[in-house]
């Protein structure tokens, strides 16, 4: 087979694959709902320096690599919107993970306007299907 060829027959091979290599998703509770329990939307925060208080229903938390049905743990989204919902969760200064299964976190922002939105992960920090984020909320830290 002609090497033009062969290189054909393997992207098209690929391409037929691709969905199977996606990461499955985890399904999740149709009534299932994350909310930020405090702080407020609209609060004003004096000091940078705040407790973020997360709530879940209709759904357990528990740590991450628990791997049980209707069970995940929180990431707290700062200043960001949703990541891509079939990937798993970027771990940085924007996207907190709370994979020991916290409920609450004391957390430090900058002087300023912040939006907070939580998103419930799976075993592995990957979204539910369907996904299950609280509304986004506006704070102030003056």
């Amino acid at each position: 087979m002609p090497r033009r060829s062969l290189r054909r027959v393997l992207a098209a091979a690929l391409l037929a694959t691709w969905p199977a290599l996606a990461i499955p998703l985890t399904p999740a509770p149709k009534n299932a709902e994350t909310y930020i329990i405090w702080p407020g939307d609209g609060t004003v925060i004096d000091g940078g320096k705040l407790w973020v208080r997360m709530g879940l229903k209709g759904m357990g938390v528990c740590p991450k690599g628990i791997e049980r049905p209707n069970c995940g743990h929180h990431h707290l989204l700062i200043d960001v919107e949703l990541p891509p919902l079939d990937k798993e969760i970027p771990n940085d200064r924007n996207h907190l993970h709370f994979g020991a299964g916290e409920t609450d976190a004391r957390i430090e922002l900058p002087p300023g306007k912040h939006t907070l939105q939580l998103l419930l992960g799976d075993s592995k920090h990957v979204p539910f299907d369907p996904p299950i984020y609280s509304k986004k909320i506006t704070i102030t830290v003056r």
